[in-house]
């Protein structure tokens, strides 16, 4: 099972690990709830180097991944980044992905880890000649330092910053790295790739900056929060941007894997993803049913809300519920009454 790069870093500090994605990673370090409120109140870095990322290279980049991707890298300019999905035919989500616009003709596709492969080969399968690819995963690692406090964190490692969504290079250490002002959390940051060879130096930088090290578990906690989806539960192959409420993903004005499909759904949804909460420590978690009025669904993603202090969660119900329509949640044998909320459940 692969590791980290920075995989020694982590043992040295008391990281547990987990199998995420097909690597062993850090699940947390000393508290999950500790890291958890340190990316809120200040910031926290975690080692996303698992996730996926390839760069597709020459004049017929753009016109390959507006014709993969259902968002339209056409709406942006060089210097940003892009969220948005690769859909089978179907109009299922076979990944969701941020894309790195670095030059004209310089792209970084990033997809999640558990997908890089059939993402990158999905690729290269559709490419014109003009087209090359590289892995760039193999030889590189990616941070995430998230909170309030990470952009000037990142300002005095890395002597520069990337604004929301955008893309920005320079060097730390005598070697090129890439900064992006995304992540998934909900708050601001940036994620930076570099050399294999500086990574640990990075590392260590960024933390005696004020970026406590945080893992998959807090990781976890703060994107529900926010609402953010998470591909194998809330994304699927079998569910589509339409039924997960994230429409505004699909640009509908170019030509793309899908769309043939995603035009009936979209007049006609078969399932929608409902947020809810519910009370105290009736902690909803993945699998569980819920009950409406007029439909049953699964619980995708539950957890506690370390902010908010109660228990929330995403289920796919079918049909689509009405907004006034009441909601139970079974959790351990019992219905538990569930509230409808609007995401992000913590609101900024």
């Amino acid at each position: 099972m692969p590791l980290s790069p920075l995989h020694a870093v982590h043992e040295r500090i008391g990281a547990k690990f987990t199998d995420f994605g097909g690597w062993t990673m850090p699940v947390q370090y000393d508290s999950v709830l500790e890291e958890h409120a340190a990316v809120r109140s200040s910031a926290g870095i975690f080692d996303v180097s698992h996730l996926g990322r390839f760069e597709a290279r020459g004049p017929g980049a753009i016109e390959l991944l507006r014709a993969q991707l259902c968002n339209d890298i056409a709406r942006i300019e060089p210097g940003r980044a892009q969220y948005t999905m690769a859909l089978n035919g179907s109009g299922g989500v076979e990944d969701d992905i941020i894309v790195w616009w670095l030059e004209d003709d310089r792209f970084w596709v990033m997809p999640n880890g558990t997908n890089f492969d059939e993402i990158m080969s999905r690729f290269e399968t559709m490419a014109s000649n003009d087209v090359t690819f590289s892995d760039v995963r193999s030889d590189t690692v990616l941070l995430a330092v998230q909170g309030p406090d990470a952009p000037a964190i990142v300002e005095s490692v890395l002597g520069f910053t990337p604004g929301r969504f955008r893309v920005a290079t320079g060097q730390f250490n005598g070697v090129d790295v890439i900064a992006a002002g995304t992540g998934y959390t909900g708050e601001r940051g940036a994620e930076i790739c570099a050399p294999v060879e500086v990574g640990e130096v990075l590392w260590n930088a960024l933390v005696v900056g004020g970026a406590r090290p945080a893992a998959l578990g807090a990781r976890d906690t703060l994107r529900l929060e926010m609402g953010f989806p998470l591909w194998g539960q809330d994304l699927t192959e079998a569910t589509t941007p339409i039924d997960a409420g994230l429409g505004w993903v699909v640009s509908w004005d170019h030509d793309f894997v899908g769309k043939e499909a995603l035009v009936d759904i979209r007049e006609n949804p078969h399932s929608e993803l409902v947020a809810f909460k519910t009370e105290g420590r009736a902690i909803p978690r993945h699998g569980y049913r819920v009950q409406t009025e007029s439909g049953s669904g699964v619980v995708t993603s539950g957890n506690f809300s370390p902010s908010l202090g109660h228990g929330i969660g995403l289920a796919y119900v079918s049909p689509p519920p009405s907004a006034s329509e009441t909601m139970t949640v079974e959790i351990r044998g019992k219905d538990v009454e569930a509230t409808r909320v609007t995401l992000p459940f913590l609101k900024r």
